[in-house]
């Protein structure tokens, strides 16, 4: 395993739609998806895609939230590696809400996201996952699967004003009266 380098905004593997994997289950793709949540878990990621890290694949791993124990499909470390995912909004209903990427360091934005979808992919041993969430699972789902089709956070925002530094995140939300739980996902929305 290996910690890759994390490609930045601007970089033009960013900019362009991953390409499709022939086959999941390629020693080559669990290799990537190794050095991938290596990669996640040295730089404190909540997820990581491909092309964050130079590779135009359809991959992506991240740690879906779970409020009813552990995931069946993720890996020891409550990893879910899905490779050529999907996904359907089931809902109109749109959220607010603050996120962070390895690829933009330093910055937090607002950005809206549907509240409910449904994805599908398969995991790199060849199972398929086809799931239903909602919440900040929904949120960090959309936010990986952006990064396969070339779109960073900061394109989904509507508020550019609502584009800050980590560091003013906090003071913002403080001078606004946003309570300690809201100031702390907001801090840990990477």
């Amino acid at each position: 395993m290996a910690i890759l380098k994390i490609a930045r905004m601007g970089n033009p593997v960013l900019l362009r739609r991953a390409e499709d994997v022939p086959d999941p289950t390629a020693h080559e793709i669990a290799a990537l998806v190794a050095d991938m949540i290596e990669t996640m878990d040295d730089s404190r990621g909540r997820g990581l895609a491909a092309p964050q890290v130079h590779v135009s694949k359809r991959v992506m791993v991240f740690r879906p939230p779970t409020d009813d124990g552990d995931d069946p499909e993720a890996d020891e470390d409550g990893v879910l590696a899905l490779v050529n995912p999907e996904v359907e909004y089931l809902s109109n209903e749109v959220v607010d809400g603050w996120e962070g990427c390895l690829s933009v360091p330093g910055m937090r934005g607002m950005v809206p996201r549907f509240t409910r979808i449904r994805y599908r992919g398969v995991t790199p041993a060849g199972r398929p996952i086809d799931r239903t969430v909602e919440g900040f699972h929904a949120r960090v789902f959309q936010h990986e699967f952006d990064h396969l089709d070339g779109i960073l956070y900061p394109q989904r925002m509507t508020d550019l004003s609502l584009l800050m530094f980590d560091t003013e995140v906090a003071k913002f939300m403080e001078e606004y009266g946003a309570d300690e739980d809201e100031i702390a996902e907001a801090e840990a929305a990477d």
